[in-house]
């Protein structure tokens, strides 16, 4: 390895770690986000808002996340052969625009709809959930931009922004500032506009780096310089996507039903609950970004590594099991007492539920980690299949009146889907390896890195 890039392998360590940093501080910022909220609106007003929450990120994810992984792949690509990238860019913003654009339109088509049966009738909810929705398209581009050229550092900025800035609306209701649901409200709408503060920087860096050198073994094979394609790696990047549209169903398709349901106390009473889980998990956004790499790199030296790889993966589930044993008991204890204190005492809290969703957390940070393992052996097809498969089993149990309680439903569900999903996952990575390790650094690495830090709030 030339001292050149040597230092530069040195320098995108130092930005994946701050990327990890980043992410934890960011989760653990939309954990306080929703902590004050729930301390300073009613049941009722809190519901929509985690409504409101669930409907933003489960249409982003379906909606932006394949443009931003065509894109990252795309600038990374073009990077690693030493070639432009400004086609692929306005390429990408073109498809962006058409899709932000499309939902923009389709929102107003299906305004009484979302408006009156969703967002209870509020025309502030209504307009949040439509400029959110769009603005986030914007931040899911600055996301591929900065993912595809390898900006870590300012990744994390971005998303320390987008969370901090929301995080300000809540703490102003919280200190007297402002009141009301909808100041709460307009930081969703307004995060992703926040977050486009680290662009500047970032258009001033590509100006001052310019393309890539040429690096053979991280082009794509055959892969030429004329139009935007994810030929080479789509089926990489399409079981990136299921994977992360898998997540979502699991972590916010619950308040949604629990609305479709009852009503938006309801959503809030479950979204609280799964924060047992959500709350470990804002933290282990972090720690999969730190994994994932490492594995990669065990993963390319071959067989070599091979009892390393396997041994990172053993140590990680056996601090999880711990962990989550710990957060099961702490729960079992003095459970309510904490959400009580967490989140006010908007809501009463079944200790039952909360230790089932504690112990559903432990199987979901394990298939979370082998998911990773999988990924970086080159297994985004066998790892979508576990999730898609899971995801379906996991709103046909909600949808069915198996059990008659829908808080009990989705709690139950939660866990089971878990256990099953971590079942899947255990299977596949135990078997053969599902195909080439990933090279570090490579675009298909970068890929799986935007699947760590999808939304877990």
């Amino acid at each position: 390895m030339t001292a050149s890039a040597g230092a530069e392998t040195r320098k995108f360590g130092r930005s994946a770690g701050l990327l990890s940093s980043g992410i934890a501080l960011s989760g653990v910022l939309t954990y306080v986000f929703f902590a004050l909220s729930s301390h300073n609106l009613s049941a009722h007003e809190y519901g929509e808002i985690t409504v409101l929450w669930s409907a933003v990120f489960v249409t982003i994810s379906i909606a932006h996340r394949p443009v931003e992984l065509l894109l990252s792949r795309t600038i990374a690509e073009r990077r690693a052969r030493g070639e432009e990238t400004g086609s692929a860019m306005r390429v990408a913003g073109l498809i962006q625009l058409v899709v932000s654009a499309g939902l923009a339109a389709l929102a107003l088509l299906l305004r009484g709809p979302l408006q009156d049966e969703l967002l209870g009738g509020s025309e502030t909810l209504y307009w949040v959930l439509v400029v959110a929705v769009v603005a986030f398209g914007a931040s899911f581009y600055a996301r591929g931009f900065l993912a595809g050229n390898r900006r870590f550092g300012l990744l994390a900025a971005l998303l320390f922004c987008e969370s901090a800035s929301r995080m300000a609306f809540a703490l102003a209701v919280a200190v007297g500032i402002a009141s009301g649901q909808a100041t709460i409200a307009l930081g969703v709408a307004a995060a992703p506009l926040f977050s486009l503060a680290v662009v500047p920087f970032a258009l001033s860096l590509r100006a001052r780096s310019g393309p890539a050198a040429p690096a053979a073994s991280q082009g794509a094979p055959g892969a030429g310089a004329s139009g935007l394609t994810v030929a080479s790696g789509g089926g990489f990047a399409a079981g990136v996507l299921v994977v992360m549209m898998g997540e979502q169903t699991f972590l916010n398709a619950g308040p949604l039903l629990a609305r479709a349901f009852e009503d938006a106390a309801a959503a809030g009473f479950i979204f609280n609950v799964l924060m047992v889980a959500r709350a470990p998990l804002l933290v282990f956004q972090g720690v999969a970004q730190s994994l994932l790499p490492h594995l990669t790199r065990l993963g390319a030296r071959g067989k070599d590594a091979a009892a390393a790889f396997h041994h990172s993966v053993a140590v990680t589930i056996r601090a999880i099991a711990v962990f989550a044993a710990l957060v099961a008991l702490v729960v079992l204890v003095v459970g309510p007492a904490l959400m009580q204190i967490a989140f006010g005492d908007r809501f009463e809290y079944d200790r039952l539920g909360l230790v089932i969703v504690a112990l559903g957390m432990g199987g979901y940070l394990t298939a979370t980690t082998l998911n990773q393992a999988i990924l970086a052996r080159g297994g985004a097809r066998v790892a979508a299949r576990c999730w898609g498969l899971t995801a379906a089993a996991f709103l046909a149990w909600c949808l069915l009146p198996v059990v008659g309680d829908i808080d009990l439903r989705i709690e139950l569900g939660f866990a089971l889907g878990a256990a099953l999903l971590a079942a899947q996952l255990a299977v596949a990575y135990r078997g053969r390896a599902p195909g080439p390790p990933l090279q570090p650094d490579s675009p298909d690495e970068i890929e799986a890195r935007l699947a760590g830090y999808d939304e877990v709030s």
